[in-house]
């Protein structure tokens, strides 16, 4: 992956992540259970992060050991396979 591909990538991901605080700021966790939108909004939007992440190369992953590519990847895996158990305790928790 080039340079310019991983540039792409890193920047949906501060997309996604400038998103994410901006509609969950001054919210609490029951605001996510009263507003269905914005719960779907979260989870969108981090799975939006994961994926990006997914893409980003290998090379540069390694370069940047101390971002938890892991545990973004799997984060946005873990909610697109089992979108039917997402827990937004353990998702509001992490914002």
């Amino acid at each position: 992956m080039s340079r310019s591909e991983d540039s792409v990538r890193l920047r949906h991901m501060l997309d996604a992540t400038r998103k994410i605080l901006a509609f969950t700021k001054g919210k609490t966790r029951e605001d996510l259970d009263k507003d269905e939108v914005l719960a779907f909004a979260v989870v969108r939007l981090i799975e939006i992060l994961g994926e990006a992440a997914k893409n980003v190369s290998p090379e540069l992953r390694a370069q940047t050991l101390e971002i938890p590519w892991r545990q973004i990847m799997g984060t946005r895996d873990r909610l697109a396979h089992a979108y039917f158990d997402v827990n937004l305790d353990i998702l509001f928790g992490k914002l």
